[in-house]
């Protein structure tokens, strides 16, 4: 046993009972705040879900299908939805059971746990999105550049005042540039959303370790 444990476990002999009661006390607010932030996470992505599924279900129109359609995505493009939803759904449980998990925990180190769990569960989920949104934006230039005929008629167009392959290389940076500026945005917006509650999950965990002896 060296210096540290054996200061500690001298000041926790000359504190006596006052020092176990400060720090159930400690706990208890540790706890509360640790499950109300998880709760808020629960609610946030709920609410988030249903953000983006009425967007997809009033955007999705005629035009909308017609064009899907034209770029030959009428039936990949549904099947990704469903299978993105489905993961969506799967992080959301995952997230009340991280909930209901702290909200049962009785001791120091289990609480740690369950808050390192979320935060993980939480920046997986943050991940996801992030290569879900590029993944998609990737799939849709690729089969546009493809198949519309607008973007044909200015290939072939610029194709005659420049070369095909300084054309083509053009585009592509036009093209990653967009998807940069997009997933960085839902970034900036995860980070914003998120970014508050695991910094406060953090500073929770911080003050547990200072409790667990």
């Amino acid at each position: 046993m060296d210096e540290l444990d054996l200061l500690k476990k001298d000041w926790k002999k000359q504190e006596g009972s006052f020092q176990q009661i400060s720090e159930k006390e400690i706990y208890g607010m540790l706890h509360k705040g640790s499950s109300s932030i998880v709760k808020w996470i629960v609610i946030i992505s709920i609410l988030e879900l249903v953000l983006w599924a009425s967007i997809s279900f009033f955007t999705a129109d005629e035009e909308y299908f017609k064009t899907l359609k034209m770029y030959h995505l009428d039936t990949v493009m549904p099947i990704i939805s469903v299978i993105n939803y489905g993961v969506i759904l799967f992080f959301i449980y995952l997230f009340f059971k991280n909930y209901r998990t702290i909200n049962t925990t009785d001791t120091v180190k289990q609480l740690m746990q369950s808050i390192l769990k979320t935060r993980k569960t939480v920046k997986y989920y943050v991940w996801y999105n992030l290569a879900m949104t590029a993944f998609s934006f990737i799939l849709v230039f690729i089969f546009q550049f493809m198949y519309d005929p607008n973007i044909r008629k200015m290939v072939e167009k610029m194709s005659q005042n420049v070369d095909p392959n300084t054309f083509y290389c053009i585009m592509l940076v036009v093209y990653a540039v967009i998807i940069a500026i997009f997933v960085g945005l839902i970034w900036l917006f995860y980070r914003l959303l998120y970014g508050i509650l695991m910094r406060r999950l953090e500073k929770n965990y911080n003050e547990l370790k200072k409790i667990d002896f």
